[in-house]
């Protein structure tokens, strides 16, 4: 593997339900225009069979790193061991069922390079299920606080930091109370330091939506959310009387069945993007 890559792209693994997926993942990466990166794949601790798979993944390109832990710690751990391993000054963020453009990783590390007022770069996605694009993600160019509320401002495997801004904030925070919404904790703690980030509006990601990744929220990770966002709007200075509705939003978004709900997201999806069309 190629020492100190311009860009480090990490990846934590645990069980990848989907072979094509994951494999769909990483060679998006190993397809990208902008060719000075690594790859480091942290295997958080699979079973044998997935752990066969990861490693037939790693043969796909030498820039891929594999870092296999014997246990698994959640995706906070994988992350930050990604930190870790990382040569490059930035770090971008990949899942492992997502797709990455093809030059996605240009067009961000271009952007860091021309304004360096911003620590991290993220972009609007297309929401994508097994059937193919079905619907736009459009993210706020500037975030500003408020735009914390309805839900984080930034599509967290879309992002690209630099390395330092993640090592001087001690990267992602590992504890049960913060699992599934360790990226929501991470923005507000760096927007509550004085940290920006900026959204590039093009969608240099196809970003894994459907009726499986709704069934993942269940209860306890709402509630879990619930009190992460009670914690962040008080940090960021915005939790009020008329703020605290948005604490509460996950516990409402949890009664409605996810069959229902990710119909209802796909319905409003399609619509806004018949709307817009039509204003061309």
């Amino acid at each position: 593997m190629k020492k100190n890559a311009k860009i480090s792209v990490i990846m934590g693994v645990y069980n990848p339900s989907q072979k094509e997926y994951f494999f769909r993942a990483v060679l998006s990466i190993v397809h990208q225009s902008f060719q000075d990166w690594e790859l480091i794949l942290y295997d958080d601790g699979s079973a044998k069979p997935y752990e066969k798979m990861i490693r037939q993944a790693v043969k796909l390109d030498n820039r891929i790193m594999y870092i296999r832990g014997e246990k698994n710690h959640g995706l906070a751990y994988a992350l930050n061991q990604g930190i870790h391993y990382a040569s490059g000054e930035y770090i971008a963020r990949m899942d492992d069922d997502d797709i990455a453009k093809s030059d996605r990783l240009a067009k961000q590390y271009h952007f860091l390079e021309l304004h360096p007022q911003y620590q991290w770069v993220g972009s609007s996605a297309e929401l994508i299920d097994r059937y193919g694009v079905w619907g736009l993600q459009t993210m706020p160019r500037i975030p500003q606080k408020r735009d914390f509320l309805f839900n984080s401002p930034y599509i967290h495997p879309s992002v690209m930091f630099r390395k330092k801004v993640l090592t001087d904030h001690h990267g992602y925070r590992i504890s049960k109370k913060l699992l599934q919404c360790e990226d929501y904790e991470l923005f507000m703690r760096l927007h509550q330091n004085g940290q920006r980030g900026y959204n590039l509006l093009e969608p240099l990601l196809q970003y894994r939506e459907d009726y499986e990744s709704q069934k993942k929220k269940n209860y306890r990770r709402r509630i879990r959310e619930m009190k992460v966002r009670y914690r962040g709007f008080y940090h960021l200075g915005i939790l009020n009387k008329t703020t605290f509705y948005y604490v509460l939003k996950p516990l409402f978004v949890g009664a409605i069945p996810a069959p229902l709900h990710h119909y209802v997201r796909r319905q409003l999806k399609r619509q806004k993007g018949k709307l817009s069309r039509e204003k061309r």
